[in-house]
């Protein structure tokens, strides 16, 4: 079955990532033949151009990954290229590729990360004759589409919202191909209801596989073609996302969330106040800049991730299971702010469905930035954080600080009775105002630990996650690590005193 016939009836078509890259050395004529006898639909390949103008297959501009040798190959003429393996197992012309595909079922799918192969890659394509798809960046998909009204195009995308109508009316692409981290149900229906088929990339586990068929995906491009094959013909799995977002998601919402804190600290320290109002209560202030700075974040992150959710202090909002959501304060501490007291600060943070990714925490006063992403770490104004691990077991709380904050103007059940605690063992509770602060400070030793009353995602979440990524503890009321529970209080703490403030609380809390 062709790769057409089979993506026209709904059946998803296995797309060989750089040939059989799992059993033979990637973009080699041994690799493509290997996909193209495995019953690939499509063998996706990779070009690049020598310095005498060979197109030629290659992912790296480098050689050194593959080769060891520490040259770009735009630097060499094909024939210094040659001297590089032997046989099928060397970097071939884009040609020598081609002709495999003469009698074959399959087509060759031609990667490129940048225009400037576009041209010269063409020119081979057309004199050879055969049947081909291109993918690869925007600009190169551009420079096809000129070269030839009828190309078959895979367009490519990042985002989570179907492409816009002009940019597919340009390119007219047969399908649209996304890094399978940014699929849902509702997209892959959204792409489908415009004509055009869903191509993911690069999946090899099983679980990913069955979750991106259960989506109805058109193509799944894959380094280990027997796994996907076979995969392809099972029954589909529960439509349940492995992991929300790709690096590249995450770096750019990580920035996106510093320049917005770097903003928020110079707009607080020099904006008018204007006029403070009242919420819930008359302890309950709001300040003009609150309202200025929470419309400008929510502007700002509706622009470059439009659909994302949004959760603010000052104007609401909900989160939507499956999808990803920024919980804001935009001046955590208003009461402070309102009477002057140099104590406050700016909290965001992104997380899907109760799980933080990316959190910030600016303070205008003192210039901190503390910044986190899961599973990267947490540094404070670029400097790297990490809470040291105790040798000798947990340490005496005497002269140590605890934190907490009121639960709005009144303290929580349990805090008198957790102060008293905290001071016949001659640890200092503190109450500062901010609650992000309170948290987050944690992070960079300023204090044994933090105890919230109520966790509120807006007000914590940021701090948590810091904490977490710092090598903290963070507990929810029930002693579970949890940096985002769904209920109660919540405990952040310097590892040594942990479980002694973690047992101290919660005898609190039964007692009042």
């Amino acid at each position: 079955m062709s790769a057409r016939d089979a993506t026209a009836q709904r059946v998803a078509a296995v797309t060989a990532h750089r040939g059989d890259s799992q059993n033979f050395r990637e973009n080699t004529l041994a690799a493509i033949r290997s996909a193209i006898a495995a019953g690939a639909d499509y063998v996706e390949v990779d070009v690049r151009v020598t310095s005498d103008g060979q197109v030629v297959l290659l992912h790296d501009a480098s050689l050194l990954r593959l080769w060891g040798r520490e040259a770009a190959i735009s630097d060499l003429t094909y024939e210094q290229v040659t001297a590089l393996g032997a046989g099928d197992l060397r970097i071939p012309l884009l040609r020598d590729a081609l002709q495999l595909f003469e009698d074959s079922a399959a087509l060759l799918l031609i990667d490129m990360d940048e225009e400037a192969p576009a041209a010269p890659a063409f020119e081979v394509v057309r004199v050879s004759g055969v049947d081909v798809a291109w993918c690869g960046s925007l600009a190169g998909m551009r420079r096809i589409r000129s070269l030839d009204a009828q190309a078959h195009i895979w367009l490519p995308w990042d985002r989570r919202e179907a492409p816009p109508l002009e940019l597919i009316d340009e390119l007219r692409p047969d399908f649209v191909n996304a890094e399978y981290v940014v699929l849902s149900r509702k997209l892959v229906d959204d792409i489908h209801a415009l004509g055009l088929r869903v191509a993911c990339w690069t999946v090899d586990s099983a679980a990913v596989m069955r979750w991106v068929l259960a989506l109805g995906v058109d193509s799944v491009t894959s380094n280990r073609l027997a796994l996907l094959a076979e995969t392809v013909h099972e029954a589909v799995g529960p439509e349940e996302a492995p992991i929300p977002f790709s690096a590249e998601e995450l770096r750019e919402a990580s920035a996106i969330a510093r320049e917005l804190a770097i903003w928020a600290q110079e707009y607080s320290r020099s904006a008018d106040k204007g006029t403070i109002s009242t919420k819930a209560n008359p302890g309950d202030l709001v300040t003009e800049v609150d309202i200025a700075v929470e419309r400008h974040v929510r502007e700002r992150i509706a622009a470059i991730f439009p659909s994302h959710n949004f959760v603010g202090e000052e104007m609401g909002g909900e989160a939507q299971a499956g999808v990803p959501c920024w919980y804001l304060d935009p001046v955590d501490g208003t009461t402070n702010y309102a009477n002057l007291i140099p104590w406050t600060s700016f909290s965001l943070a992104l997380a899907v469905d109760h799980v933080p990714y990316v959190a910030v925490v600016s303070e205008p006063w003192r210039g901190d930035l503390f910044e986190a992403v899961a599973g990267q770490g947490a540094r404070l104004n670029g400097a790297a954080l990490s809470l040291p691990r105790p040798e000798k077991g947990p340490l005496s709380l005497a002269g140590r600080v605890v934190h907490t904050e009121l639960a709005g103007h009144l303290p929580w059940p349990g805090m008198i009775e957790l102060l008293t605690a905290l001071g016949e063992r001659f640890s200092i509770m503190r109450v500062m105002g901010s609650a992000t602060l309170t948290v987050v400070g944690i992070a960079a030793g300023r204090g044994a630990a933090s105890v919230i009353g109520q966790f509120s995602a807006v007000d914590h979440l940021a701090g948590t996650l810091i904490v977490q990524e710092a090598g903290g503890v963070v507990l929810d009321e029930d002693g579970i690590p949890n940096a985002f529970p769904r209920r109660g209080g919540i405990l952040v703490a310097a590892p040594e005193a942990a479980m002694e403030v973690y047992g101290l609380w919660r005898a609190a809390v039964r007692a009042s």
